[in-house]
């Protein structure tokens, strides 16, 4: 499995980080893992910390390749879920750690996806996006309708409310989960937090498809740059992982 891959995560305009990432690769698989904490409960670095060390030692630990990818996919974020749940639960229900989630599993020539909330992932080709993740959102709902565009979406009031999330409420939280994504040599893909991709285009993310091979840390540096400029003086943690797909 031949694979360039980055990470890149800065505190913005916040007194603190409470993203979490990382991109762990093995020679048959890698998994590419982004936690947002929500910073507006207790603990959102803790969740993020807790879900992402849960996802991640369940990857390492297993076969790989992985026989069932959406099944471990599932396994491991419900997981991560009940987790983060354990250490808020001698707290109010209204004060316990949450955080967002993308998980991307590559293997096989293929993506699968899975996340919970408004992290999110991208796949891109040739200098566009082909698809991403669709939010777990009143925003995103109002996208999928028609009510209103991308670009309005942007400064929504509520485009940063949540429908779901790890940690929080015992139940398993809506998540999805995708099929295999079939990848071409030069494919590229990005796990991000809402601090990366809100404010940026989609035209603007698909750039780090153009970049050439050996340049893609710089590229996503270049975005998150840009991404905390436009926000600026609102910049929220900005986190991302990007790995380009060079073949089998």
């Amino acid at each position: 499995m031949q694979i360039e891959y980055a990470k890149v995560s800065a505190v913005g305009d916040r007194q603190d980080n409470q993203d979490r990432a990382a991109v762990i690769v093995a020679r048959d698989a890698a998994l590419m893992l982004v936690f947002d904490g929500m910073g507006g409960h207790s603990d959102g670095a803790r969740a993020a910390e807790v879900g992402l060390k849960t996802v991640e030692a369940m990857f390492t630990s297993s076969k790989l390749p992985i026989f069932d990818p959406q099944g471990f996919l599932y396994m491991a974020l419900a997981r991560a879920h009940d987790e983060v749940v354990r250490i808020g639960a001698d707290l109010d229900v209204d004060f316990r750690p949450r955080a967002t989630c993308a998980a991307c599993l590559v293997q096989e020539g293929g993506s699968w996806w899975g996340h919970v909330g408004d992290s999110r992932i991208y796949h891109m080709r040739d200098g566009r996006v082909l698809s991403r993740s669709r939010d777990h959102s009143h925003v995103e709902v109002l996208i999928q309708e028609g009510a209103i565009s991308e670009e309005e979406a942007l400064d929504h009031p509520m485009r940063n409310f949540v429908e779901c999330c790890i940690g929080g409420d015992a139940p398993v939280p809506d998540m999805s989960i995708t099929r295999k994504k079939p990848l071409l040599a030069g494919d590229v893909l990005l796990a991000c937090s809402d601090g990366l991709w809100s404010g940026i285009t989609d035209d603007e993310i698909a750039a780090l498809s153009r970049t050439a091979n050996g340049a893609l840390a710089e590229g996503l540096k270049a975005l998150s740059l840009k991404a905390l400029a436009r926000n600026s003086p609102y910049s929220d943690n900005t986190t991302g992982t990007v790995l380009r797909w060079l073949g089998p």
